[in-house]
């Protein structure tokens, strides 16, 4: 791709007609399959937005996912992770809710959790569809653990279990997997070096490019030592922090042999973004990073907004891209 490429960084929007559909099911009053079919359309039709809006590569939109910790525990009918189980509600922020799993037993893969959705999203359209993955540093961090003696060995026994399903994701033909660890900078004096180790486990000898998307928090801890993810491209929500990442960057420059994903529409905002503001963000950070090694993203996932609201977002997103690729006479 020739640069400023532009992607998703994984979920959006549950459109109102599946909304109610998995109120209903999480009542007993809709079977899994009916909620299945609806989830699919739900995927179609956000798959077709961003054909329209011109996205080069796409994420599916995670419609078959509430929080995306616990789809992996079993909620909304996922595939549970071997040792795992759905504890009680707790807040994850603002009004927002989910049953935070819990480890019991060893860990294990209990076989494709994310395959079919993805091989049922790619076959929609010619463009690449990202695998999409919780990492294992998140996934430990984000339950209870009441069978490992240690942080670790919870940690990197996830670590397998995620290696596993990415060694099925790029069977089917992913060529590109993202693997989120928003919590990677919870504890980074006593954990950072594991949570490296982690992904260097599950990414290790496969062959496909890798992404992580690293959430809002204190990135100022753990750069530069994020550089030592062994991934492609690292993602951080530049735009709700009004670009002051790139004063980290201006410290210690992003290494040359990764690509920096730049967030520039702010997901937890209903303000919606002038096509100019986005345009002078993405023209700043090109001051630090070439176009070829810098990609396009909304700064989360999109899901908190409303379905008219991640549209006009991402609208706003590839207008402002398109402005700045032809000012630099990019292809």
């Amino acid at each position: 791709m020739a640069g400023l490429t532009t992607t998703a960084v994984g979920s959006y929007p549950k459109p109102d007609y599946l909304a109610r559909a998995r109120n209903q099911f999480s009542q007993g009053k809709l079977d899994h399959h009916e909620l299945q079919k609806l989830e699919r359309r739900a995927t179609e039709d956000w798959i077709r937005l961003q054909e329209r809006l011109g996205l080069d590569v796409l994420v599916h939109g995670e419609m078959e996912r509430g929080d995306m910790v616990a789809y992996f525990a079993g909620e909304s009918g996922g595939r549970t992770i071997g040792g795992m189980k759905l504890g009680g509600l707790v807040r994850s922020y603002g009004n927002r809710y989910y049953h935070k799993p819990i480890i019991v037993d060893k860990l294990a893969w209990p076989g494709p959790m994310t395959v079919d959705m993805w091989r049922f999203a790619q076959g929609l359209t010619d463009r690449p569809v990202k695998g999409m993955l919780t990492g294992p540093y998140t996934m430990v961090e984000w339950s209870f653990d009441e069978h490992y003696p240690s942080r670790r060995d919870a940690v990197m026994e996830m670590a397998q279990v995620i290696r596993r399903e990415v060694e099925e994701l790029v069977k089917a033909g992913a060529r590109y997997v993202q693997i989120d660890e928003p919590a990677i900078h919870t504890r980074p004096e006593e954990d950072f070096d594991l949570a490296v180790e982690a992904m260097q486990r599950v990414v290790e000898g496969i062959d496909c490019e890798f992404h992580t998307h690293i959430c809002y928090g204190e990135v100022e801890l753990i750069y530069p030592d994020m550089l030592r993810l062994p991934v492609k491209q690292i993602h951080l929500a530049f735009k709700n922090t009004d670009f002051a990442y790139l004063k980290l960057l201006e410290k210690h420059p992003f290494d040359s042999q990764k690509d920096l994903g730049v967030g520039v529409v702010d997901v937890h905002s209903h303000l919606l973004e002038p096509v100019d503001e986005v345009a002078e963000g993405i023209k700043k950070t090109l001051r630090l990073v070439p176009p070829d090694r810098m990609w396009i993203l909304p700064d989360c996932g999109l899901k908190t907004r409303t379905v008219e609201e991640a549209e006009a977002k991402l609208r706003v997103m590839m207008e402002a891209t398109r402005r700045v690729k032809r000012e630099l006479e990019i292809g």
